[in-house]
């Protein structure tokens, strides 16, 4: 009865499929952000050397979440990932102020990437509930977030380990990607939502 059920829903008001790519720089805590969503736990975590992938279901939408790990080394892979890709997740550490500038760096460099210039953006500032961690405003301004043209993006402020933020940017990266897709994948604006 419940999979008639949920047939008959996806049938009515549609499940919808997302490809989204995970990044940031090592301990920003891109994997426990992935495990919160995915399972709704907190794992113990050691370095993602490679990727981890997961779906994740959110109200009518599946997301393909690619974690991919973000040493140093893994870097120069992550352009792998990047085709037939509808998202950007970006994880900074906000508490990490002595790497905003290479956090910046990275983040530049995907975004220019011809696979990624339609992907619509989010940021998770993470550990925001750590004493000294940049706000999110500054992350924003620490990433050039601010000089954006053309692009949908959204600085969501988190705490990958209570789960703080999380929803609210999955609600804000479904919502997007659905008024995209009903609008023939047209990136507008370049303005924060």
């Amino acid at each position: 009865m419940g999979q008639a059920f949920r047939k008959l829903f996806e049938t009515f008001f549609g499940n919808s499929e997302m490809r989204v790519v995970m990044l940031g720089l090592d301990a920003a805590g891109k994997t426990t952000v992935l495990y919160k969503l995915h399972i709704g736990e907190v794992l113990s975590t050691v370095p993602t050397i490679g990727f981890n992938v997961e779906k994740v279901q959110y109200k009518n939408v599946i997301f393909t979440v690619w974690d991919v790990g973000g040493q140093e080394k893994l870097r120069p892979l992550w352009r792998h990932y990047f085709k037939n890709t509808d998202g950007l997740i970006y994880v900074v550490d906000s508490l990490d102020t002595e790497r905003i500038g290479k956090a910046k760096d990275e983040f530049q460099a995907i975004i220019r990437d011809p696979f990624m210039l339609n992907s619509v953006i989010l940021v998770f500032a993470n550990k925001q509930d750590l004493k000294g961690a940049m706000t999110p405003m500054e992350v924003c301004e620490g990433l050039g977030l601010y000089n954006l043209k053309h692009r949908r993006w959204h600085i969501q402020g988190t705490c990958a380990l209570k789960g703080d933020g999380l929803y609210e940017g999955l609600d804000w990266l479904a919502g997007t990607l659905k008024e995209l897709k009903a609008a023939g994948n047209s990136t507008s604006g370049g303005m924060p939502s």
